[in-house]
Order: structure tokens, then C-alpha cells, then sequence
């Protein structure tokens, strides 16, 4: 096995790979058309959006500015799987099963006991206490919150937590005859399968709405921010307007695949693709702010980069995570991890990438036992530490 240099364009890796990710140094990107990835931006009404000079702009009624960052790296498809035949799903039976889960959020401020909204995302509801996913740039517009069932009653909502490195936050309401949403999973979905979309687009009143469409891409990653990157992001060209962040993206039997986040724009607009949370950093996330309050991020105490091999046709292909850097006392130095081993491998499930691998880590947390398999046949499993 052979470890060529960085290819030309790519970003050096340095410090720590936690499951925040890696900050990669400043890298040189190639000559290519603009590429920006918007976060969804919450709704007070009808969004008025305008599209110049590269720049993104929202006219909206007290709506904060949208988040906006270049996306500095080529896009890739991790772990894509060749779509399967699959039946057309019942969308009319998908949306009656979902709907009752989905919810309007409403941020905004609240002064002697009049509410003023200022903007407005959708929610997923979780289980029967009241406790409801979110993202984390739709509460944080506002000092106060309020919730509408799909059924339209109203409810004043508290902030559990947030977690502004995925995204993600749980809001609590107290109400009867809630319907928590079925929790599915992306393991060993395929490219081309359908996905289904359902939130509360634009504000508008009359309840959550659907879209249709498919699994576009796996394992995305999104740059939504200068610091901002969120990992293995599900890919959908199902519509997804603002006012849908923190809304579900559900599979063909109405089981939550991911949380609704961000959409695609470039110079000339929308480009019609969005991307949304798994469903199993969804779930990781929600439960430990639900049960503490915060979120502690997976510490691994390595830094790398993605390892290359040639291959018989002259060309390269990723193999792994090639090892540069061990923090002493880390739980990768405990371990026995040293510099110049390559990671194939977390929990069973292959590693190529330093993206695969920080998608993997967030999907565990703070004090778990992960199982790292190494190039060379060896095995470790290191305690994870907290970021």
C-alpha cells in the first residue's frame, strides 16, 4: 500500500479529529462555476429572495440573515449504493402517517405576555412528552418560542438545548395526544430511492405540507457557515423551501430518514437540491440533550487525512484514513494508534475517507467504545473522549 501526497486542491488536515470535524487549512480551490449552500432561513410570511453578483439575499419581514458560506471543496458521494427496483410509495398514506408528527415553530420575542413573531421553521415531534427536534438556526433568531400542531393548537415551547455544530435542537411543550414520529434509518439506503419531505414551509397557516422526490446523494458535506461544516448530510431534490428547516425527511413507509437543513443556490439561484441531517445523528444528538441539556462531541485525538492507493488501471483510490498526528494521552494514543497507521474501518463499517470517518464519530458519543480496525489486521477500541 502506497500513500501518495495530497492530491493538487486539497485541503490539509490539522489538530484533532473530533466529531466536529477537522479545520482544514485554507486550501487554493480549482477554477469553477460558484457553489454556495444556504441555510434554510426561518419565515415569517413569503420569502422574497434576490440572487446577484454571487451574493444571497432574503427580504424578509425581521427574518434574520441567512447563513451563507462558499463551499471550498469538491462535492463526493460516500458510500453510494446503485438504487434498487422499488414499489412507487403511497404518499397520500405517507403524508397521513407523518403529518400529526410535524409541527410550525414560531420564534420570536416575548413582552408582558404578548408574543411578537419574528420568524417561523418546522419540528419533529419525538415522543409523547413534548419534547421536539428542530434545527439550532431556527430557535436562535428569538428569545422566546411557541409550537403549532399540525391540528392547529398552540402551544408556548422551552428550549431544552442546541448543538450549533449539527445544527440541531429540541424545544419541550406540554400537551396531550401528541404523535411522535417513527424513527427509521439510513443504513443501506440507496441512491434513487424515495424521499419525502414534510414541513411548514413559508410560515403559511393550514398546516404542515409534502413534497416528493428522491435520494439525490449520501454522505454530502455541507459547508454552511466559515466554521460551519456539517458531515454526511443526505442529499434530496425534493423540494424544501425556507420555513422547512428542522421539518423531516421520511422514507416510503413515513419513517424519519433525516431532519431537514439546508439548500443548494449558486449564482443563478436555487439549484433544487437540499440536504438534511441523518436520522442517526438526529437521534444521538436529541436524546443526550434531552437527558442533560448539551451535547458532548466524540474525541478520537488524531489528525490525517484521507490515505490513496494506486490502482491496476494507473489510478487512486481512497483506502482509508492515513494517520499524521496522535495527541499524546488521547484515546487513540491509549489505544495504541501511532502515526502511520491507516483507519479502514469504525464498528465494522469501512472508512475511506476522513469524511467518512468524521461522519462515523458523530454518530457516537463522549465515553463509548468504538471498534477501529487498522490496515495492517490490528484492532484497537478506544474509550472516546469529550471534545
Amino acid at each position: 500500500m502506497t500513500y501518495p501526497p495530497r492530491l493538487p486542491n486539497r485541503p490539509t488536515y490539522s489538530t484533532l479529529t473530533t466529531s466536529s470535524g477537522i479545520r482544514p487549512a485554507a486550501p487554493t480551490p480549482p477554477p469553477r462555476r460558484s457553489r454556495r449552500w444556504l441555510a434554510l432561513p426561518i419565515a415569517a410570511a413569503v420569502i422574497v429572495a434576490g440572487f446577484g453578483g454571487g451574493l444571497i439575499a432574503a427580504s424578509l419581514q425581521d427574518d434574520p440573515a441567512p447563513v451563507v458560506a462558499q463551499q471550498t471543496r469538491p462535492e463526493r458521494v460516500i458510500t453510494a449504493q446503485p438504487a434498487s427496483a422499488t414499489v412507487a410509495p403511497d404518499t397520500a398514506a405517507v403524508g397521513a402517517t407523518v403529518i400529526p408528527s410535524i409541527v410550525t415553530v414560531e420564534v420570536g420575542n416575548d413582552t408582558n405576555g404578548t408574543f411578537a413573531v419574528t420568524g417561523s421553521g418546522s419540528g419533529v415531534v419525538l415522543d409523547e412528552a413534548g419534547n421536539i427536534a428542530t434545527n439550532d438556526h431556527v430557535v436562535s433568531g428569538g428569545s422566546a418560542a411557541r409550537v403549532i400542531l399540525s391540528d392547529g393548537r398552540i402551544y408556548d415551547a422551552e428550549l431544552v438545548g442546541t448543538d450549533p455544530l449539527t445544527d440541531l435542537a429540541v424545544l419541550r411543550i406540554s400537551a396531550d395526544d401528541l404523535t411522535p414520529i417513527a424513527l427509521g434509518s439510513t443504513d443501506g439506503l440507496a441512491i434513487g430511492t424515495p424521499a419525502i419531505a414534510v414541513g411548514s414551509p413559508l410560515g403559511l397557516e393550514g398546516g404542515p405540507s409534502l413534497s416528493v422526490g428522491v435520494l439525490s446523494a449520501l454522505g454530502r458535506e455541507v459547508q454552511t457557515g466559515p466554521e460551519t461544516i456539517l458531515y454526511g448530510m443526505l442529499q434530496t431534490d425534493a423540494p424544501i423551501t425556507s420555513g422547512s428547516s428542522g421539518g423531516s425527511l421520511v422514507d416510503a413507509d413515513g419513517k424519519l430518514i433525516g431532519i431537514t437543513t439546508a439548500v443548494g443556490v449558486s449564482a443563478i439561484g436555487v439549484e433544487g437540491i437540499g440536504f438534511a441531517t441523518p436520522v442517526e445523528i438526529v437521534e444521538r444528538v436529541t436524546s443526550e440533550i434531552i437527558a442533560t441539556g448539551s451535547v458532548s462531541h466524540a474525541l478520537l485525538g488524531i489528525g490525517g487525512d484521507t490515505a490513496y492507493d494506486a490502482t491496476t488501471d494507473g489510478g487512486l483510490a481512497p483506502v482509508g484514513v492515513d494517520v499524521r498526528e496522535v495527541s499524546a494521552a488521547s484515546a487513540a494514543d491509549a489505544a495504541g494508534i501511532v502515526v502511520g497507521d491507516v483507519i479502514t474501518a469504525v464498528d465494522g463499517t469501512a472508512v475511506l475517507t476522513m469524511d467518512e470517518l468524521i461522519t462515523a464519530l458523530r454518530r457516537v458519543g463522549a465515553g463509548d467504545v468504538v471498534e477501529i480496525s487498522l490496515s495492517d489486521g490490528r484492532t484497537v477500541t478506544p474509550t472516546l473522549a469529550s471534545r
